[in-house]
């Protein structure tokens, strides 16, 4: 009983000492000047001492949060949040007299000018985070001066100029993030010191060069993120040794080509992309023992020889894109693991037969512009048409414009124009034909960090403005990868193609979920027409209607109208997975119609579908990928014929 009550005591004495310990005075008047500078007195009106343990800011969840570290004589602030509290304005000097931040989260918020130099006199510094605001000029140099710092965050910003090598100092470092950051130039060679860390993003910055080989000596890396950027290949050899990677996504190199020589024993991945990178020669067997993934993106590349057998062995794998390569020989009959959602082996001479289970529950493949077998699915008789998506479309020219209400319920402009609906669900591999045949929709892609979020249709009820037609803008088509629409049946001549856009997912307000940028490429019968569009910032504005014109000559009875992600633009602002190509209607005619619609012949059915299994086991829907045009003859039967279109792009 002694010993307890003396325990007792003890504690007892430890709180009235602790509860009478106060916050170095300079800091509290540094902070007081910090709320005022922010205008946060509403959220954090200090009425006690700063690091009073009971005060509403002291929780590990409150936010705007102040901790403390008191075991010394006098308290002093450790710890600072202020986020997505929307605060305005520079980063005032008084910040930096918060001498012993160990923590300091200032992200998603809308802070401008530069990141002082002073921000490296805070070296006990360990968590810094910036990112998601409005912060311009050069990094500064002084970062390197926070040795101890563990993660560091100030992606999604508007600085410039190239990464300072003095970032090469932070040996202690484990998460870097700085995709969409504004930096530019050549990577420093002096980032090869950060032995330590394990996630670097890097994505949608103007890095130029080669792609470097150091990163080949961080073998600590788990999580490694370089899409959007102006690298160029090859992807180096020394990459074989990231063998801890989980997460590995590199894309949009340039000029030499790679191979995938280097994954060799990467078993521990779960996403693999290497999307648009100029992959060349054959995807290695040794791929198929990567028994943990459940993402592998390798389309858009210049792979050629068989799908390796070893593929059949995935059993996690949920998403496989081989699609716009030069893949050949037999699909693996049993290549639909168990886990399997979506397929895309377009654009590839493969053959073959349809697999087995290919209609099973909730799955997706496309096969256009193959050569695999439909026989299993079709009456011998429906085989024989889809090549109209390649070459001319004969006998099947009827018509000199369409136009298409992307993501929406079929609508008549103010100028008379009618646009088709276009609402169906589509899929992460997936195209749809309109009931009168006259366009098709399709969609590759999957929004990885967010497979449930974003359904390929956003909407709005909002009002758009710069329009008559502000319904025709309500609704749009958005894809993570790459979004084509087909006009089929079209007479030979020139055509205006009017691309109507509206951003109606990114926000120009001024809170932080105002940040956002949307970058992609727009291609008419497989010529760039524009890179890095921004609807946005051409529109002059969110929720403002924009139409684009463009010429182009359809000399084979088919116009293809594509718009591709090529990984630029900001990933999760306001939310996750807010990027890639969005579109709201398309109008096509003749220029010599002025926009006017022609009719068309009501002898013509023809009909493209996918194939796509919903709720029920082997219910087809328009959904999905394998393309048939369905043509009624003469004596009533239903006819197929296979479809290719022009290969991808970027070869």
């Amino acid at each position: 009983m002694e010993l307890c009550r003396i325990y007792f005591l003890l504690f007892w004495a430890f709180q009235l000492v602790y509860a009478q310990k106060t916050t170095d005075p300079n800091e509290v008047d540094a902070l007081n000047k910090i709320i005022i500078h922010w205008n946060l007195s509403g959220k954090l009106n200090l009425t006690t001492d700063p690091c009073s343990q009971n005060a509403s800011w002291a929780p590990e969840n409150a936010n705007p949060r102040i901790a403390c570290d008191c075991t010394g004589s006098t308290c002093h602030i450790t710890n600072l949040k202020i986020y997505a509290l929307d605060i305005f304005g520079e980063i005032p000097q008084e910040l930096f007299l918060l001498k012993e931040l160990m923590d300091l989260n200032l992200g998603q918020n809308v802070l401008s000018g530069p990141l002082p130099a002073e921000i490296g006199q805070l070296s006990k510094m360990q968590y810094l985070s910036l990112g998601i605001n409005n912060l311009t000029g050069p990094v500064p140099p002084e970062l390197g001066n926070l040795n101890k710092l563990i993660s560091l965050s100030f992606s999604s910003n508007n600085f410039n100029g190239t990464l300072p090598t003095q970032l090469g100092m932070l040996t202690s470092l484990q998460q870097l993030y700085i995709d969409s950051s504004g930096v530019s130039g050549p990577i420093p060679q002096e980032l090869a010191n950060l032995k330590a860390l394990q996630t670097l993003w890097a994505s949608d910055n103007g890095f130029t060069g080669i792609l470097p080989e150091f990163f080949g000596n961080l073998t600590e890396l788990i999580d490694l993120r370089l899409q959007g950027t102006s690298l160029e290949g090859p992807i180096p050899g020394s990459f074989g040794a990231l063998t801890k990677l989980v997460n590995l996504r590199i894309g949009d190199l340039s000029k030499e080509d790679s191979t995938l020589d280097f994954l060799e024993n990467q078993t521990s991945l779960s996403i693999l992309s290497l999307r648009n990178c100029r992959v060349s020669g054959e995807i290695p067997e040794r791929i198929g023992t990567f028994a943990k993934l459940q993402y592998l993106d390798l389309s858009f590349n210049k792979l050629t020889g068989q799908i390796p057998n070893s593929f059949q062995n995935f059993s996690l794998l949920q998403n496989l894109y081989l699609g716009n390569n030069n893949l050949s020989g037999d699909l693996p009959s049993n290549i639909i693991s168990p886990n399997l959602i979506a397929l895309d082996v377009s654009f590839n001479p493969i053959s073959g037969n349809l697999p087995p289970n290919f209609a099973k529950v909730g799955f997706s493949m496309n096969v256009l512009r193959t050569s695999i077998n439909a026989n299993s699915l079709l009456d011998r008789k429906a085989i024989g048409m889809l090549q109209c998506l390649q070459n001319e479309c004969t006998n099947q020219v009827q018509a000199s414009s369409f136009s298409i209400k992307c993501g929406g319920m079929e609508q008549t402009s103010s100028s008379g124009i009618k646009f088709d609906n276009d609402s169906e669900s589509l899929r992460a591999a997936s195209l749809y034909t309109n009931s009168n045949d006259q366009w098709a929709v399709s969609n590759t892609g999957n929004f990885i960090s967010n497979p449930n979020g974003p359904q390929y249709i956003v909407t709005t009820e909002t009002q758009i403005t710069n329009t008559l037609d502000s319904e025709l803008y309500k609704t749009a088509r958005i894809s993570p990868s790459s979004l084509r629409y087909y006009g089929l049946g079209l007479e030979n001549g020139k055509y205006n193609v009017e691309l109507h856009f509206a951003e109606i997912t990114m926000d120009d307000s001024q809170s932080w979920k105002g940040l956002g940028r949307r970058l992609f490429d727009i291609y008419i019968q497989g010529e760039r027409v524009v890179q890095d569009f921004n609807i946005q910032k051409e529109a002059g504005g969110s929720k403002r209607a924009l139409i684009k014109t463009f010429e182009a000559n359809v000399t084979k009875t088919i116009i293809e109208i594509h718009f591709f992600w090529a990984g630029k633009g900001t990933c999760c602002i306001p939310f996750q997975s807010t990027y890639g190509p969005l579109v709201s209607a398309i109008h096509v005619y003749q220029a010599s119609n002025a926009g006017f619609s022609a009719k068309r012949d009501k002898k013509r059915v023809g009909k493209l579908f996918g194939i796509a299994v919903g709720s029920a086991a082997g219910f087809l829907i328009m959904s999905s990928i394998f393309y048939l045009w369905w043509i009624k003859d003469k004596s009533g039967h239903m006819q197929v014929h296979t479809n290719s279109p022009s290969k991808g792009y970027f070869h």
